[in-house]
């Protein structure tokens, strides 16, 4: 059995290191730039809803709209949709750069919405007070909405974070390099069944690491728990 495993790694080792060293490059930076762009944009739609503290019909359906619209795209078809538009950001349509942005543009919307429904689970009797001492809208995010919900973000940011990551694995299906590459190129194409076992084992792991990192963190920040 030991020489098995020796002579499996020895022949698929770097290319497994590889694969998992690009699904986290692509994750990492995907997820970053997803919430850079997503927590604004739930903010927004907390902000702007009918009960919302600065409530903005039009705004709200609009902002509604796009993230219903962008949660409805399947990742693939939106992968492929965008190509040109990939290129032209970050010069190529494939391999982890390849990736990166229609990973973003697809998480963002999800992203959105996230933030929205953890927002949406501070305590109107919280805001209340904040506006009531005159805080401006921006302290009230920055000092009540944000902390308050702390928690339940963390929390939303693994489910986050291990969507992207099967948004890796689906954008091998195109080359983007990663496990999902390494998956299809030798488990699908060349029959390498192996290889392809442990590239799920790999990603099995790798989400069970995600969810034990911020459902410690989520704790660490939960005040209920203190």
């Amino acid at each position: 059995m030991g020489e098995i495993v020796t002579s499996f790694w020895a022949e698929y080792g770097s290319i497994l290191l590889e694969g998992i060293r690009d699904t986290l490059i692509m994750t990492g930076v995907s997820t970053v730039l997803a919430y850079l762009l997503g927590l604004p944009l739930g903010v927004a739609l907390i902000l702007t809803q009918p009960h919302g503290i600065r409530p903005h019909r039009a705004a709200y359906r609009v902002l509604d709209w796009v993230v219903n619209v962008g949660r409805s795209l399947p990742f693939i078809i939106l992968m492929i949709a965008i190509m040109p538009l990939t290129k032209l950001i970050v010069g190529t349509k494939i391999g982890v750069r390849g990736a990166i942005v229609p990973l973003v543009v697809s998480a963002t919307p999800f992203i959105a919405r996230m933030v929205e429904t953890s927002l949406a689970e501070v305590d109107a009797g919280v805001i209340e007070a904040a506006q009531s001492m005159g805080a401006s809208t921006f302290q009230i995010v920055r000092k009540v909405y944000l902390p308050e919900a702390m928690p339940s973000l963390v929390l939303g940011g693994a489910i986050s974070t291990v969507t992207i990551l099967a948004y890796t694995a689906m954008a091998g299906t195109v080359g983007a390099g990663g496990l999902g590459d390494i998956a299809i190129q030798y488990g699908h194409f060349r029959g390498v069944q192996s290889v392809l076992w442990v590239t799920v084992i790999f990603l099995i792991i790798l989400v069970q690491v995600i969810q034990l990192f911020f459902n410690w963190a989520s704790k660490r920040i939960d005040k209920r728990l203190k």
